[in-house]
């Protein structure tokens, strides 16, 4: 089916929520995506930060295929191998004890949601006097289920769906005094995107998370660290916290832990576990046996290829070009980021999806959030000469955009983007 006829048929038939790109993809290896006419794309994006091995990876496609021709899936009613190694492998990882495996990110932070008040009433059985309420941050996005809207900053995400879940604050992002100020024993958890994706690539401080840790301790409230996007080495760490040495009592987790299989997961301290018993909380499809195959595979890669070095190496490069590129666009305002999660934000909104629109064109993969804010979540296997190119590419359409009477922008680049 080509693209035309997709578009109609989806048209037709689909829910409208989705203002999809203008191309159909049917295969891929490494960092390149292929359409239907064999042209292939640069892909800077890898679907949204979830294909952290690229594509067509040998580990992740025998561990796949030979899951397909053993079982797909028995339920949480009964064991099956891959649960207890992958727990094993994510707690060892982590710092933390226990593991409750879901389908997505959105299912991982309802689950500590949910942990969180169970936990209050733990600790008010216990004595202790704690609220129900949550203290999240603005410019925050923890998902698209009831919980997570609620407990997600933007307005465009929650005022259609209102009222929302209620108890919820929210206090300026890296403002240690305003959190200070705001918390109180009222509150049974602080929320935190320990790297924000959807606001914009905006890691938090130092201060803040320690002062976060800090003011958990003092009343018995979860620190709980939303490492969906930034989370499983995008940074060049397992996980983002851990280049602050500050250690949350729940994380959760999902876009690249099984290669582009859908899952993902919440991991808790032993503590905070103690709040949830049988029965209280599960999930039909989460933890089966096709996506935990695919996680260990992803995990023993990452592990044994070293990548967590490389994504913190080809990072690096990738910020120092473009913070080269800055110095020669007064357009680019500030280039942020960890490992492969990078943002560069623009004086425009209209100028940020312009290039995003023509790096397309150019068959360069991004896009762009926050409404200024160019976003890079390449596969882990990016390499230098792949940023060569996107650094050309971005070089080319600035001037063009400063000098636009100069020349009409081509959509192809002087040099090959395709790979040998």
């Amino acid at each position: 089916m080509k693209l035309e006829s997709l578009q109609a048929a989806e048209k037709k038939l689909l829910l409208n929520t989705y203002e999809r790109n203008p191309y159909l993809f049917t295969s891929g290896k490494g960092v390149y995506l292929q359409d239907e006419n064999g042209v292939e794309y640069l892909d800077l994006l890898s679907g949204i930060g979830c294909s952290a091995l690229g594509y067509g990876h040998p580990a992740l496609e025998e561990a796949i295929i030979a899951q397909t021709k053993k079982l797909l899936h028995t339920s949480n009613l009964f064991f099956h191998e891959h649960t207890a190694p992958l727990a094993l492998r994510l707690t060892e990882i982590s710092g933390l004890d226990r593991v409750f495996f879901t389908n997505s990110g959105t299912e991982a932070w309802e689950a500590a949601l949910k942990l969180a008040r169970a936990h209050t009433l733990d600790l008010r059985e216990a004595g202790r006097n704690i609220g129900t309420k949550f203290l999240a941050l603005e410019h925050s996005f923890h998902g698209r289920t009831m919980g997570s809207v609620s407990t997600t900053h933007k307005a465009k995400y929650r005022e259609p769906f209102s009222p929302l879940i209620p108890s919820v604050d929210f206090v300026p992002f890296n403002d240690v005094a305003a959190l200070r100020a705001a918390f109180s024993s009222d509150y049974c958890a602080v929320l935190i995107e320990t790297v924000q994706g959807e606001g914009g690539i905006h890691p938090v401080s130092q201060e803040f998370l320690t002062a976060a840790r800090e003011l958990c301790d003092s009343t018995g409230a979860l620190l709980i660290a939303d490492e969906i996007q930034c989370g499983i080495g995008r940074t060049g760490k397992w996980f983002a916290y851990q280049h602050y040495n500050v250690l949350p009592d729940v994380t959760t987790i999902a876009k690249p832990i099984a290669g582009g299989v859908p899952m993902g997961a919440m991991l808790c301290t032993e503590e905070a576990a103690k709040a949830f018993h049988p029965g209280m909380h599960g999930t039909t499809f989460g933890g089966n046996p096709l996506a935990l195959s695919a996680a260990i595979a992803v995990l023993d890669t990452i592990k044994r290829d070293g990548i967590l070095e490389h994504v913190t190496k080809v990072g690096t490069y990738f910020i120092d070009r473009l913070n080269d590129l800055a110095k020669s666009h007064e357009a680019i305002t500030e280039v942020r980021g960890l490992g492969l999660m990078i943002g560069v934000e623009l004086d425009d909104a209209t100028l940020a999806g312009d290039i995003a629109r023509e790096l397309m064109e150019r068959k360069i993969i991004i896009n762009r959030t926050s409404e200024t804010v160019l976003r890079f979540l390449p596969p882990y296997i990016l390499e230098t000469q792949h940023v060569d190119i996107a650094i050309a590419a971005l070089d080319e359409l600035f001037t063009l955009h400063e000098n636009p009477m100069s020349n009409q922008a081509s959509p192809v680049l002087a040099g090959d983007t395709t790979h040998a």
